[in-house]
C-alpha cells in the first residue's frame, strides 16, 4: 500500500512538472522574445517605420509633378523650407473650425494658428544634438523638442498615435532620422491665432 502511494505521488510530481515545462515552453513560443537587432537591421527598421508611419507627407518638402506632390530628396524630413514665404490665413472657414494645409503639406492652419513640420533631419538644426530620451518624449508625449516643460506639439502631428511605440521602434527611429543626410533648416515658430 505504501508502495502505491509513493509511486502515485512520484508519478503526480513528476506529470506536474512536465505539465509546467511543456506549458512555459509553449508560452515562449506564443511570445518569442524579441532578439537584439544588428546596426543594419535596426536602420531598415527605422526606415520601414518612418516610410509606413507617414512622417515624409508633412516633413519633407514636396514639388508638384503630375498632379501630385512627389518629395525633394535633397530636402528629405527638413521640415517647412525657412526660405519659403508665410501666408497670411484669414480665411473664415478657419475661423469656423476647419483646417487648411500648404499644397506639400509642410505647414497647416486651424483653430491653433499656423504650425510648421519640424526639421527631423540629423543636422543640428534638426534633431542632430537631440538624446534618444528627448525624441522618445517628442514622440509619445508630445512634448516640443522632448523637453519637460515646453509646450504640446501643435496639430496635425499626430503624436498621440504614438504613444504606445515600443523602445526598439524608438530606437530604430531616431538611429534612422540620425543616419540620414542633414539637412541645414530653420523651420519657423508657430503663428498664433491672432497674428494669422
Amino acid at each position: 500500500m505504501k508502495k502505491i502511494n509513493f509511486l502515485m505521488l512520484f508519478l503526480t510530481v513528476v506529470f506536474f512538472a512536465l505539465y509546467l515545462v511543456s506549458c512555459t515552453n509553449s508560452q515562449k513560443n506564443d511570445n518569442p522574445e524579441v532578439k537584439a537587432m544588428s546596426k543594419e537591421d535596426s536602420l531598415d527598421y527605422g526606415k520601414y517605420l518612418v516610410t509606413t508611419m507617414g512622417c515624409n507627407d508633412c516633413h519633407s518638402p514636396k514639388k508638384m509633378e503630375e498632379n501630385k506632390p512627389v518629395i525633394i530628396s535633397d530636402l528629405m524630413l527638413s521640415g517647412y523650407p525657412s526660405d519659403r514665404k508665410i501666408v497670411k490665413f484669414n480665411d473664415q472657414m478657419i475661423k469656423e473650425g476647419f483646417v487648411m494645409f500648404y499644397p506639400d503639406f509642410t505647414a497647416a492652419a486651424g483653430p491653433w494658428g499656423v504650425s510648421f513640420a519640424a526639421n527631423i533631419s540629423s543636422d543640428q538644426t534638426g534633431i542632430g544634438n537631440w538624446t534618444e530620451e528627448q525624441f522618445k518624449k517628442s514622440l509619445t508625449q508630445g512634448k516640443y523638442k522632448g523637453i519637460d516643460n515646453s509646450r504640446m506639439l501643435m496639430p496635425p502631428m499626430p503624436w498621440e498615435n504614438f504613444v504606445n511605440l515600443k523602445d526598439t521602434d524608438v530606437h530604430a527611429i531616431f538611429s534612422y532620422l540620425k543616419s540620414i543626410k542633414p539637412v541645414n533648416n530653420v523651420v519657423p515658430p508657430i503663428v498664433m491665432p491672432d497674428d494669422m
